[in-house]
């Protein structure tokens, strides 16, 4: 019998696999948030399915997403993402990958975790709202529009509403796959 899925999965088995194993399930490791801070910011005004199709080529021109690292890096540095085929080239968002890795360990300094300040915005616990359709899922929370622009007024660049909703989803800090999906049993 085939497994029931939400049906913005149902593409390949990249989409299914992200799907079953990844999506909605909670993190707490600075480290993954920020991997998925990284990939949410470039996916801003592109499909979700582009960047997961270059997530690995993303994962070596950005160091394994070391935000240590990436919050040193230099013009030179830059210019060579900018000229990788294999993501997404786009000077603003590799400008503003730097500066939020830079603002990330400012979070972490303060909060003693990324993971910390992040997850108080749903009180420590995912949401679980188990949307009977894809329509009933929303792009936007009041949780995200507050995260949103905390974010902002910290410095965080490519941070809206709705790439903060997708990250929320991503980490599972809210669970929005239907009621009828397999991942809900």
């Amino acid at each position: 019998m085939e497994k029931i899925r939400c049906g913005w999965c149902e593409k390949d088995d990249l989409y299914k696999k992200y799907h079953d194993e990844e999506w909605g399930k909670p993190v707490y490791d600075d480290e993954t948030i920020f991997e998925f801070l990284v990939l949410e910011s470039f996916q801003s005004g592109l499909s979700w399915y582009t960047i997961l199709t270059k997530r690995e080529n993303f994962r070596k021109a950005f160091d394994n997403f070391n935000y240590e690292k990436i919050a040193e890096y230099s013009d030179e540095k830059v210019e060579e993402l900018l000229q990788n085929p294999g993501i997404i080239r786009n000077r603003l968002k590799v400008l503003a990958t730097i500066t939020n890795a830079q603002k990330f360990q400012e979070i972490q300094k303060e909060f003693g975790s990324f993971s910390k300040y992040i997850w108080e915005f749903v009180n420590g616990k995912p949401i679980y709202n188990r949307p009977k359709t894809l329509k009933d899922v929303p792009a936007t929370t009041e949780i995200s529009d507050a995260l949103a622009k905390d974010l902002k007024k910290r410095g965080f660049k490519f941070m809206g509403s709705t790439v903060v909703y997708a990250h929320m989803q991503a980490t599972g800090m809210v669970n929005d796959h239907i009621e009828d999906c397999f991942v809900n049993r």
